[in-house]
């Protein structure tokens, strides 16, 4: 920027201090240019969005205006203050880097499905002892209820449940799986 733009911003900032909100509003518009620019050059990855580094420099100026100290040029404090922000950006964005999910997609495997042949289950429930290989059978396998599973067997449900329980846990017991 050249030195009358230095002149200007310093002008249009004086003349905002003092109260003229047309002066601020071209001021921010000036300052918002600047900063625009700054951060578009500084941000060469991802990550940081430039408009956030604009948007936050310009609210610290509004909050830190009568910091600036009238015979210093406005130029160097604007760009102290940017530079901050810009940093500040980069510290709560951290090490990690942002890909798209959609640039990606096609390297994810597809899950795949669990089959189990009839043999195996026929070898697993053979395992257990006749009762729990009945309730086991009829529950899991048949896919009854608790009650239908009792009135078929003649017992009641919570000796279902409790055989269920007992014959599942060891076949997971028998599979590794606790």
């Amino acid at each position: 920027m050249t030195g009358n733009n230095e002149a200007e911003l310093s002008r249009l900032l004086k003349a905002a201090i003092a109260g003229d909100e047309r002066a601020y509003a071209g001021f921010l518009a000036r300052t918002a240019a600047l900063v625009r620019g700054f951060a578009r050059r500084k941000i060469v990855q991802g990550g940081v969005d430039p408009e956030d580094v604009v948007q936050e420099t310009l609210l610290a100026i509004h909050v830190k205006r009568h910091t600036w100290r009238q015979d210093a040029p406005v130029l160097p404090w604007i760009y102290a203050i940017a530079r901050f922000k810009l940093i500040d950006a980069f510290r709560r964005r951290g090490r990690r880097i942002e890909v798209e999910i959609d640039e990606i997609a096609e390297t994810f495997a597809e899950p795949e499905t669990e089959t189990v042949s009839e043999r195996d289950i026929n070898r697993v429930l053979e395992s257990l002892p006749p009762a729990q290989r009945s309730v086991v059978s009829a529950v899991s396998v048949e896919g009854r209820s608790i009650g239908e599973t009792a009135a078929k067997f003649g017992i009641s449900e919570t000796a279902v449940r409790v055989s269920l329980h007992r014959g599942l846990a060891a076949i997971a017991k028998r599979f590794g799986r606790q």
